[in-house]
């Protein structure tokens, strides 16, 4: 698959470090800087992702000839995850390439600094840059309001380009409106409702704000993002909107998901998906690249299962560990979620900063249970124990005790409910091998699975 990504790039930096005291001049932190980062900003950061996942990508662009330039070159060229290849076929940008430089401490973001982030003249755009519309899968377009996406030409090679292939708009408030033959455009919930110049919130916001936005650019849908809550689909035509829900993710620092977002969505409309399907899709991916810690764990290998699987545990457990938090996990079959269940998950996840679940699969439950369990599907369990707000992360285990998924994930407290004996149970001695601790929790009698499940075949 290739996928061309169009527009403005930045050289975004780091400055990462810890904050312990203030400063005698100012009531302000002192940020003692450990670590310095660079990676490529904007459209740039779109094209990295979509690489990452072995996309091979052309990037169209503008850039300047300034030593930055050539930094975000460099780190352009750098191979990241599976592999995918980026070319980049720029045209003079006339101006400096522009900085965003991010000061954290402990994971959060203190301030940024802007470098020569004004808007620049009009970049000029090349016939190589045209021609290179031609033969990719999809198009992206990542408008940072630096106007490369303003050019007549480039704006008429879009629409031509989006007219064979699926193009998604990802817009700014100082860019320019998408072209007509959009497959989808995605602002978030500030920039649809500015735009649309609707002062509705929450999801009837959302549906007005895209409604009207869909009519003014004649797009063929808009996907309005929605942070946690996830994201509103609207489709031109009478057609209800559509709302895709997010599965809440732990994150300090939300920057990049809306890029994560726009390429996930490419993507998988360029494999086929439906623009309901391909939403889905980029909500979850958009969760899963925060769940790793955003733009600070791009290093990190490339995700290969699906939501719910180990890697969203582990890079949740990394996350909280990254800012000193408290790691927290739990387990069990989990079948018929019942009130015992929810106050148990409750009561675990109030001891830390995030709870993890070990999940029994089926086979392993009808080795514990026997033949006529699980009553539901570990993809349905999984399921309801991610719609609780109190999990962060389920994780699902093949044996018969989830000591070796504990042993990956390395919780700091394991919790179980008050009717075992801690001293008993065998992940107590594989927790103690990092110095993590088994602690119950109260148990509420008369809720079980077999007392639930004899109840409902009593009146069914």
């Amino acid at each position: 698959m290739r996928i061309a990504v169009v527009g403005d790039v930045l050289l975004d930096v780091d400055l990462s470090g810890s904050a312990e005291r203030l400063s005698p001049d100012a009531p302000v932190p002192v940020v003692a800087v450990h670590e310095t980062a660079a990676r490529p900003g904007g459209a740039g950061l779109v094209a990295a992702l979509l690489a990452r996942d072995g996309v091979d990508v052309c990037l169209v662009t503008a850039l300047g000839d300034d030593a930055r330039a050539g930094e975000v070159r460099q780190l352009l060229a750098r191979p990241r995850g599976r592999g995918g290849r980026i070319d980049v076929v720029a045209g003079p940008s006339g101006a400096p390439t522009p900085v965003k430089t991010r000061v954290r401490a402990a994971g959060h973001a203190i301030v940024r600094l802007d470098d020569d982030c004004d808007a620049p003249p009009a970049p000029l755009v090349t016939d190589a840059m045209l021609a290179a519309l031609d033969a990719v899968d999809a198009v992206v377009v990542a408008d940072y309001g630096r106007g490369v996406t303003a050019d007549p030409r480039l704006r008429a090679a879009l629409e031509s380009a989006a007219r064979r292939v699926p193009l998604v708009w990802d817009p700014h408030p100082r860019g320019t409106d998408p072209v007509p033959s959009a497959a989808v455009v995605t602002p978030n919930l500030a920039e649809a409702r500015a735009a649309a110049g609707e002062p509705g919130a929450g999801i009837a916001g959302a549906a007005a704000a895209a409604a009207r936005l869909a009519e003014r650019w004649g797009v063929a849908s808009v996907l309005v993002t929605l942070g946690e809550r996830g994201a509103l689909l609207s489709a031109a035509g009478p057609r209800a909107p559509h709302v895709v829900p997010a599965t809440p993710v732990t994150a300090a620092d939300t920057c990049g998901a809306g890029d994560r977002l726009s390429g996930a969505l490419a993507r998988a409309l360029a494999a086929g998906s439906d623009p309901a399907e391909a939403a889905a899709q980029a909500v979850t991916a958009a969760g899963r690249f925060l769940a790793a810690g955003g733009v600070a764990g791009l290093d990190a290998p490339a995700e290969t299962v699906p939501l719910g699987g180990a890697s969203d545990a582990l890079a949740a457990a990394a996350a909280v560990r990254a800012r000193g938090g408290t790691v927290v996990a739990t387990g069990g079959c989990f079948d018929l979620l019942h009130a015992g269940h929810a106050r148990t998950l409750a009561a675990a996840r109030a001891l830390g900063d995030c709870l993890i679940v070990c999940l029994n699969s089926d086979d392993s439950v009808r080795r514990l249970k026997g033949p006529e369990r699980p009553i539901m599907t570990e993809a349905d369990r999984r399921d309801l124990l991610l719609a609780l707000e109190c999990v962060d992360a389920v994780v699902v285990f093949e044996e018969s005790t989830p000591v070796e998924a504990l042993r990956r994930i390395r919780p700091d407290i394991w919790v179980k409910g008050g009717d075992y004996a801690a001293d008993d149970l065998p992940e107590t001695r594989v927790i103690a091998e990092w110095g993590g601790r088994t602690v119950t929790v109260p148990y509420h009698p008369g809720r079980s699975t077999t007392r639930l499940a004899g109840a409902l075949a009593r009146v069914g």
